[in-house]
């Protein structure tokens, strides 16, 4: 299994940092610390994901890693 840190900015629709971890306490604690780093800021979204693979992730959270445009040529 594959624990994905994702820091994506809703604003500016990018991933600010995405961090691997083997384990998922490790991906919680490195959540719990970039929440208190981006305290404050509502458009930043922090969030563990968990998967098989980084191309599962692709196939559910897409909306992380691919521009809007390239989201609907895929739904298309």
């Amino acid at each position: 299994m594959t624990n994905l840190l994702v820091i994506y900015d809703r604003a500016a629709g990018q991933v600010l940092r995405e961090e691997h971890f083997d384990r998922r306490r490790d991906a919680l604690a490195a959540r719990f610390s970039a929440e208190k780093e981006f305290r404050g800021r509502p458009d930043i979204e922090i969030v563990v994901l968990v998967a098989k693979s980084r191309s599962d992730l692709l196939s559910t959270h897409g909306r992380y890693f691919f521009p809007l445009d390239e989201l609907i040529a895929r739904i298309a």
